[in-house]
């Protein structure tokens, strides 16, 4: 039971950073216009070898912004042997901060919106709001580091790493708490990451499971709950909200499953990516369906891929789809090294 425990820990990690990067390509397409062109050319769209991303572009195979911090937390609790903030904060600092690949003019964090319109695509990675909070709070001096106003899905597509080291440990929500805070300090952020923590870990402790909302939502209800935050009434509320949208139709959905639709905010993010969880049936068309459905491709693919990943574990990720991440055997070290405490 111990060794499955731990194949399913490497699953979530490794099949979050191949859907991210399977993903990066088409990343933030929001003319679905334009998307549908290039479903119709191809239907398998995973690691386009031309990226059709209007904001930025890197090399196929490459993470997007969102698959480099879920790296930057799996080193962090490779290297330290679990979470260390203090060493996260500083990766964080290194790998998006000042001399990074991430320090241009376009992604400057005092840069004037009003300026001047930046060419795009930019070539290199995107550097996006948590990113840029984080930076200033930084350079402020500040003991919380994590931008107060950011509400987006950054935590959510981070959390793999974290969840499958301390999956079934009675520390699993505080620390993943701890990790989303050094970066994204709100409160509302916190209350729906830590709710798909939940649902990850679900499938990590038990594998395919068709009853993991239903346990998360049994959670959040118990009065003595670990880690009780001030608005898990509507957290509770809007997975009842995805819940019963799992029995209408894909028209009727469309606001769910589309993210050209629905913004990169929470909730509305994070239910579209579980909407995409708790349908699929495979690993693979779970992250193709996702990317036909534009926008924030990646977000929404780190998550559905952590889930599915844990659910057929590492086996069951394709190898055509490893190979082509560039990060794979990297990523793969360090996911063994962190859960064989699990085996």
């Amino acid at each position: 039971m111990a060794s499955a425990l731990a194949n399913r820990a490497m699953g979530a990690i490794v099949g979050s950073a191949v859907a991210d990067a399977a993903a990066q390509p088409l990343h933030w397409v929001y003319d679905l216009q334009k998307l549908q062109g290039i479903l119709a050319q191809d239907p398998n769209p995973e690691f386009r070898s031309e990226s059709a991303n209007p904001f930025y572009r890197r090399q196929t195979g490459q993470q997007s912004c969102y698959g480099d911090q879920a790296f930057v937390l799996l080193e962090s609790l490779s290297e330290c042997g679990g979470l260390n903030v203090d060493d996260l904060t500083q990766r964080t600092l290194k790998f998006f901060g000042p001399g990074s690949e991430y320090d241009t003019p376009v992604n400057d964090p005092y840069r004037e919106k009003g300026g001047p319109r930046p060419q795009l695509p930019i070539e290199g990675p995107w550097r996006q709001g948590s990113l840029k909070g984080f930076l200033k709070n930084v350079d402020a001096g500040k003991e919380e580091t994590g931008c107060e106003n950011d509400c987006q899905i950054d935590g959510i597509a981070k959390l793999a790493p974290v969840v499958a080291f301390y999956a079934g440990k009675p520390e699993m929500l505080e620390k993943v708490e701890q990790a989303v805070r050094v970066t994204q300090n709100n409160d509302e952020c916190v209350a729906e990451t830590l709710a798909a923590a939940r649902i990850l870990e679900q499938y990590i402790l038990n594998g395919p499971d068709p009853k993991a909302l239903d346990s998360v939502l049994d959670q959040l209800s118990d009065s003595k709950r670990k880690q009780p935050q001030d608005l898990d009434k509507a957290v509770i509320a809007h997975l009842h909200q995805v819940k019963e949208n799992l029995s209408k139709t894909p028209q009727e959905t469309r606001g769910l499953k589309c993210d050209a639709d629905v913004p990169l905010g929470l909730p509305g993010a994070f239910q579209a990516a579980l909407h995409g969880v708790l349908t699929a049936e495979h690993y693979e068309q779970a992250v193709r369906d996702t990317m036909s459905r534009g926008g924030c491709t990646c977000s929404r693919g780190s998550f559905i891929g952590a889930c599915l990943g844990a659910q057929v574990g590492l086996q069951g990720i394709p190898t055509s789809w490893t190979s082509k991440t560039l990060r794979y055997n990297l990523v793969l070290q360090h996911a063994e090294k962190i859960t064989k405490q699990h085996q």
